[in-house]
């Protein structure tokens, strides 16, 4: 397999636990302290983190940073719409957006 395609795949992890993590932890937010909710979401975070130290060992940290937690909020922002019925206001479509354009501008920089 292409290393880039596995490399984008390892990144794509790495931004699915911790939005998983993000959405979990909202969820068990205001329950006892020791819910599923907050342990998945801890669990979600250390496997976040081992994916993201093999991205670290290939890529700058300049660049998988901005890669990584800027899709983090962009995907977390949607699926906190999508899983928790949040609303999300033109302003913030117009965030993600910004963001998206600065993310895309950082990858291409990379090559």
């Amino acid at each position: 397999m292409n290393n880039q395609i596995v490399f984008s795949l390892l990144i794509l992890i790495t931004v699915g636990l911790n939005t998983l993590a993000q959405n979990l932890l909202k969820l068990g937010a205001g329950q006892n302290p020791l819910n599923i909710y907050l342990m998945a979401g801890i669990l979600s975070y250390g496997l976040s983190a081992v994916f993201y130290v093999v991205v670290l060992g290939k890529l700058n940290l300049s660049v998988a940073y901005p890669l990584v937690i800027g899709l983090t909020i962009i995907v977390t922002m949607i699926t906190g719409s999508v899983i928790l019925k949040e609303k999300i206001l033109i302003s913030q479509w117009l965030g993600a957006g910004l963001m998206l354009s600065g993310i895309w501008a950082i990858a291409l920089g990379k090559h």
